[in-house]
C-alpha cells in the first residue's frame, strides 16, 4: 500500500502541482485601502486655543491640543476612583462585551477553517464486509468461495488546485469579514464605556438638580406659610395667596419627573455594569468628585480615519466585498480537481499487507461552466454592485465620523460659555439672598423676599448643575467621538488574528 501511496506523488504529479501552483493568478480587484480625507480641520471656523474659563468648580479652561493622543482608558481623566470601580465592573460582567467577544473568537475560526480550503485534504477509512454470493454466479474471489470476509483499508487524497484564485479570494473575503468583526468589537467596548461615563455624570446632575429643586419647593411652602398668616392679619388678598399656591404647586411638579429620570439612571447604570436593577449601586458619583480633564486631544483629521472603530469596520467590510468580486470571477473560469487513492483489500488481516492485495486510483477532473442560465455572470454583477455600496457606505461612515467630532467640539466651545453664564447668574442670585438675609435680620425687608431670593437661587444651583454636567458629558463625547483610545488599551488584551 505505502509503495502506491508513493506513486501518488511521483515527479509526474509534482510537476503538474506545480505548474498550476505557479501558473495561478488571483481574479478580481486588489484591494486598495481608501486615502484619508484631505481636510485640514473638523469645523468651519478655527478652535479656540483653549475654551473660556468661569470662577466655579468645574469652571477651569480646557485646552485643544491638536494631534493629541487618545489614552486607552481615557475616563480615568475624570479623576473619579468610584467611577473607575463601575467601568471595572462593567468590563468584566456586561454582556454585550463578552458576546462580541465570542463572536470575534468565532470569525476568527471561520476564517482559519476557510483558509484550510487552499490545502489538500487526505482522509483514511476502513471497510469490513461479509458476504455470501449465490452460486448460480461465479464467485468474484480467485480462490472460488462463495461466502466471504473482505478487508479494506484505504487513504484518499483531493486537491482543487486554486488557478484562478478564488479560494484565495474567498479566504481574503472571510478574513475580512473577521477583521470587520473586531472593530464591532471595539465599537462595542466604546459604546459600554462612553455610555457608562455619560450615564454615571447625568446621574450625579440629577442629585444635584433634585437638590435645587427641593430647596426651591421648601422656600415656595415657607413663602406660603408666611402669607397666609399675612392674610389672616387682612394684610394681602387671597388672590396673592392662590397665587403662591400656584407657584408652589409648579415648583413640586418639577421634582417626580427629574426623580424618574434619577431612578431610571440608577437602572441605566445597574444594567450596564451587568447588575439587576436591584442591585444598583448604593452611593452614586457626584458631580463635585468628577474633574474635568484639562486637555482636549484632537486627532489630526487624517488620523481619525484609523482610530474610529465604526470607520475600521466599514473599511473591512469594503475590503471583504472586493475579495467577492474575485471569487464570482473566478467562478466563471475552469476548475480542477486531482484526486488519488491507495489501499489494500484482503480476505484475512495478514493479507491486508501483502503486495498482491494493493490497488490504487490517480485522477483528474476539469469543469467548465457553459450554460447555466446566465447566473454566475448576475452573480458577478450583483458582486460589483455590492462593493459599489460598501463605498458609500464607507463615505458615511466617514462623513458621520467628522460630523460627530466637529459637532462635539463646537458643543464644547459652547458648554464652556454656557457654564461661564450659569456661573455668573448663581453668583448673582447668591449675592442677592445674602443681602436679602441681611436685610431681613436688621428688619428692613419681610419674610417673602428673603424667601424669593432663595428660590431664584436654587433655580439658578439647578441650571449650574446641569451647565457642569454638560461640560463633563461632551468631554466623554469627544473621547469617544476620537475613537476611545482602543490602539493604547492595556485593560483588555488585544484581539489577534494569528496562529
Amino acid at each position: 500500500m505505502m509503495s502506491h501511496i508513493r506513486v501518488l506523488a511521483s515527479k509526474r504529479s509534482i510537476a503538474l502541482v506545480s505548474l498550476l501552483a505557479v501558473g495561478g493568478c488571483m481574479m478580481g480587484p486588489d484591494f486598495q485601502k481608501p486615502a484619508a480625507p484631505v481636510v485640514s480641520g473638523y469645523t468651519p471656523d478655527p478652535l479656540p486655543a483653549a475654551t473660556v474659563s468661569s470662577p466655579t468648580p468645574g469652571g477651569e479652561a480646557q485646552r485643544f491640543v491638536a494631534g493629541g493622543d487618545v489614552p486607552g482608558q481615557w475616563w480615568t481623566l475624570f479623576g473619579s476612583p468610584a467611577l473607575n470601580a463601575l467601568m471595572d465592573e462593567a468590563l468584566k460582567n456586561n454582556p454585550d462585551v463578552a458576546a462580541q467577544q465570542a463572536a470575534l473568537r468565532a470569525a476568527n475560526e471561520t476564517w482559519r477553517a476557510q483558509r484550510a480550503a487552499l490545502w489538500p485534504t487526505a482522509s483514511a477509512g476502513y471497510d469490513l464486509l461479509d458476504q455470501k454470493v449465490s452460486r448460480t454466479l461465479s464467485p468474484p474471489l480467485n480462490s472460488n468461495d462463495y461466502v466471504y470476509t473482505l478487508h479494506t483499508p484505504q487513504l484518499s487524497l483531493s486537491y482543487t488546485p486554486d488557478v484562478f484564485g478564488g479560494l484565495q479570494r474567498q479566504a481574503e473575503s472571510v478574513q475580512a469579514q473577521a477583521e470587520a468583526q473586531r472593530f464591532t468589537t471595539e465599537a462595542t467596548y466604546l459604546t459600554l464605556t462612553s455610555n457608562l461615563v455619560a450615564a454615571v455624570i447625568q446621574e450625579a446632575s440629577l442629585r444635584d438638580q433634585i437638590e435645587a429643586a427641593q430647596g426651591s419647593i421648601d422656600s415656595d411652602a415657607a413663602i406660603l406659610q408666611l402669607m397666609r398668616r399675612q392674610q389672616a392679619l387682612g394684610e394681602i388678598s387671597t388672590a396673592d395667596v392662590a397665587a403662591q399656591e400656584a407657584t408652589l404647586a409648579q415648583a413640586a411638579q418639577a421634582l417626580p419627573p427629574l426623580q424618574k429620570q434619577l431612578g431610571q439612571q440608577r437602572d441605566l447604570v445597574a444594567d450596564l455594569t451587568g447588575r439587576f436593577p436591584s442591585q444598583s449601586p448604593a452611593d452614586g458619583v457626584t458631580l463635585a468628585s468628577l474633574r474635568l480633564p484639562p486637555d482636549l486631544p484632537t486627532s489630526l483629521p487624517s488620523k481619525l480615519v484609523n482610530q474610529r472603530p465604526d470607520v475600521k469596520a466599514a473599511e473591512a467590510n469594503l475590503h471583504a466585498a472586493s475579495a467577492q468580486v474575485g471569487v464570482a470571477i473566478a467562478a466563471r473560469l475552469p476548475s480542477l480537481t486531482l484526486a488519488a487513492t491507495a489501499g489494500t483489500e484482503a480476505l484475512t488481516w495478514g493479507g491486508m499487507f501483502s503486495p498482491e492485495a494493493e490497488f490504487w486510483t490517480l485522477g483528474a477532473n476539469l469543469t467548465q461552466p457553459i450554460f447555466d442560465g446566465g447566473a454566475l455572470r448576475h452573480k458577478q454583477r450583483a458582486a460589483e454592485a455590492s462593493f459599489d455600496q460598501s463605498k458609500a457606505q464607507y463615505r458615511s461612515t466617514v462623513l458621520a465620523a467628522f460630523q460627530n467630532v466637529a459637532d462635539t467640539l463646537q458643543a464644547l466651545d459652547q458648554d464652556a460659555r454656557a457654564l461661564k453664564a450659569a456661573a455668573e447668574s448663581r453668583a448673582a442670585t447668591a449675592k442677592s439672598l445674602a443681602l436679602s438675609r441681611r436685610q431681613f435680620a436688621l428688619g428692613q425687608v419681610g419674610a417673602i423676599p428673603m424667601l424669593n431670593a432663595e428660590q431664584a437661587d436654587q433655580t439658578a444651583a439647578g441650571a449650574l448643575a446641569q451647565a457642569r454636567a454638560a461640560r463633563l458629558a461632551d468631554t466623554a463625547a469627544l473621547f469617544q467621538a476620537l475613537g476611545g483610545g482602543w490602539w493604547n488599551r492595556t485593560d483588555i488584551p488585544q484581539p489577534s488574528r494569528t496562529n
